[in-house]
């Protein structure tokens, strides 16, 4: 703000009203023109300091593990503010809360040990902590200064560090910190590996220097996650645009299959949008015995997958859908950004009502695009989205909570389930994925089968983040509705912000389809039903949750409660499901329950359910249009009914 601007211009013309404040302004005129004079003079070199002092400092980091047995990942932080800036008296380091992608606060600053600084003549600089995060360094006079510290690194998800005798991995937004108001500062980030280990990562290489890489500023930083180790690398092209798979693990894949149909999800996903947002891709991916996931980066994303579960075909596909799933979010949210999904405050959370289309659009599409490639079947594609419509029809959390709500509390809910979670909330995911199925074919119906969400989603990448711009929920309805050439107020009142149950049977009907509920003969006969989520661990039966509503629920039973036995029978999980089977809608059954210890006994009169595997089937003698938008939608003709 200049001078100027900080001073209200006179009235030239009298007003009555304002003579009082039109004097006070005239008396302040000529002592503005005296600062005016005084900036004019300043000689240009002056100026061009001021200038310089505002550029931002350089910053330059080395991560090295010498001793990876201890799962120490070592840091140094080297920060240059250059010879024209203006010394400051303190400096505060910052590391972050949280990581983009992962909408929950997980205090990496717990990890960071050891800390200390020094002036760049190895001198001691007096530090403190000010709050949970933030280190405030005396900088004594120095320009530039070095930070270090060590952080523990022994937990492999995809959001933070591991380090063992096998490898590293570590998001740098768990371990490396910002200097705070410089988020925008480049950076860069020279990797030490042990031993022979080999690097890994979506961040361009420095000309001329080994193991060092650049960043234009954080955001792009704490992006790029890094591998270190000595993994596997499969690579393929697509429209000249190098990819690469880099595999830390052992498992029972096949390499040239995995090669080959990755290249195929990444072929269906960029000839849907149409354009390629990054200049390489990087697939970290990381086999263990046990756990799973991905989390999404701007040219690269991590992966953990079961070592041997690339087998049998079933299972190998959940590992295609995890990777279609988080490479299509280089689109749909790297590229495409809700309102408050960057730039990121990476010390608080950062609230959205959009989850729904970050999470739940990505879900949708990501068995969309195995179908494109040819991965799925149709029929395989219906199975799973019948499957999921139950699951959600099963949950009573979705009267419960709308789309927007699941989106805005995930900070405080989606992350930290407990056993009531199914009775008060839904998945963005779950569901945002479902009514993404919805809205695709409202569209579909709407123009006749000429235009779908995929218009909707390039119109986005046009109009938004090609343009650098976020886009807000406002954006969204208005962008769906103007590629369906009429309103859709009502199926995003109903749907998204309000927890209204879906109209399936609109949406099916589109494409000549119907969801059948009750399953076949067998299936569809009453069954005895207690509405409880049991599971075994070890020699205990415990109840996991109660579902709001059902027998169990009603009639006492709790969350946490163990099951010796029912009926007077000791049982297991399988014993008590066949003991359960026996019984008829309206039986009680006697459940023996240990509940803090304490021995009870409990009658629980059974409820009814008739429901069977819900199946989405086609419809009788559907028409010439139902069977064209089919077709558009799931590439492939629609099938005869049975």
């Amino acid at each position: 703000m200049s001078i100027l601007e900080d001073i209200p211009h006179p009235n030239p013309i009298p007003n009555k009203g304002k003579s009082t404040n039109t004097m006070r302004h005239l008396r302040l005129l000529p002592l503005a023109l005296a600062f005016v004079s005084v900036l004019c003079a300043m000689p240009s070199t002056t100026l061009a300091q001021n200038r310089r002092a505002a550029e931002p400092p350089a910053i330059a980091f080395t991560v090295s593990m010498p001793k990876p047995h201890t799962h120490l990942l070592e840091v140094e932080m080297r920060v240059q503010s250059g010879g024209n800036a203006a010394v400051t008296p303190q400096v505060d380091l910052v590391m972050p809360v949280w990581t983009p992608g992962s909408y929950l606060v997980r205090e990496y600053a717990r990890h960071v040990q050891d800390f200390a600084a020094t002036d760049t003549e190895r001198r001691h600089l007096q530090w403190s902590k000010i709050n949970k995060n933030t280190w405030r360094i005396e900088t004594n006079g120095a320009r530039d200064f070095v930070a270090t510290y060590r952080v523990y690194a022994n937990e492999l998800t995809v959001r933070t560090n591991e380090l063992n005798d096998r490898h590293a991995f570590w998001n740098n937004a768990a371990l490396l910190m910002y200097v705070d108001g410089y988020l925008s500062a480049p950076a860069t980030l020279r990797v030490v590996p042990f031993g022979d280990w080999k690097i890994a990562t979506g961040l361009p290489a420095v000309s001329g220097q080994a193991n060092t890489f650049q960043a234009e500023n954080f955001d792009v930083l704490y992006d790029s996650p890094v591998e270190v180790g000595r993994f596997r690398t499969l690579e393929f092209s697509v429209r000249d645009v190098p990819h690469r798979i880099v595999i830390n693990g052992e498992g029972n894949y096949d390499p040239e299959s995995m090669r080959g149909d990755v290249q195929k999800i990444v072929e269906a996903a960029v000839s849907l949008m149409n354009d390629i947002p990054y200049r390489d891709y990087t697939f970290i991916l990381h086999l263990r015995p046990t756990g799973g996931g991905g989390l999404e980066h701007r040219n690269s994303t991590a992966l953990v997958f079961g070592r041997f579960r690339f087998r049998p075909e079933t299972s190998y596909r959940n590992f295609l859908s995890l990777t279609a799933h988080e490479f299509f979010h280089s689109w749909n949210v790297k590229s495409i950004r809700p309102d408050a999904l960057g730039p990121f405050d990476y010390t608080a959370e950062n609230y959205t009502r959009m989850l729904w289309i970050a999470e739940g659009l990505t879900s949708y599409y990501e068995d969309i695009i195995l179908r494109r490639a040819g991965l799925i079947s149709d029929k395989e594609y219906l199975e799973g989205l019948a499957k999921a419509i139950q699951k959600l029809q099963n949950t009573p959390g979705r009267l419960q909570m709308s789309l927007e709500e699941a989106s805005f509390d995930a900070w405080i809910k989606y992350y930290r389930p407990d056993e009531n979670s199914p009775n008060t909330q839904i998945s963005y995911y779950d569901k945002g994925a479902i009514v993404g199925a919805l809205l695709d074919l409202e569209i579909r119906r709407s123009t006749n089968g000429a235009r779908s969400l995929d218009d909707v989603m390039r119109r986005l990448y046009r109009e938004f983040a090609l343009k650098n711009r976020n886009y807000t929920p406002e954006d969204f309805q208005r962008t769906a509705e103007a590629v369906a050439g009429a309103s859709l107020e009502d199926f995003f009142r109903r749907y998204v912000r309000g927890r209204d149950e879906l109209d399936y049977k609109r949406a099916f009907e589109t494409a000549g389809l119907r969801l059948d509920t009750t399953g076949d003969e067998k299936s569809s006969q009453a069954k005895a039903y207690l509405g409880a989520t049991l599971v075994q661990e070890g020699d205990r039966l415990l109840v996991k949750n109660v579902l709001a509503g059902a027998p169990a629920y009603d009639q006492g039973l709790n969350a946490g409660d163990q099951i010796l036995a029912i009926d007077g029978v000791r049982v297991t999980r399988e014993s008590f499901d066949a003991r359960l089977e026996e019984k008829r809608p309206g039986d009680e059954a006697r459940l023996s329950i240990f509940r803090l210890d304490e021995l009870r006994t409990l009658a629980v009169k059974l409820g009814e359910q008739t429901e069977g595997d819900y199946r989405i089937v086609p419809v009788k003698q559907p028409s010439a249009a139902q069977a064209q938008i089919y077709q558009g939608w799931l590439s492939s003709s629609l099938p005869k009914s049975d």
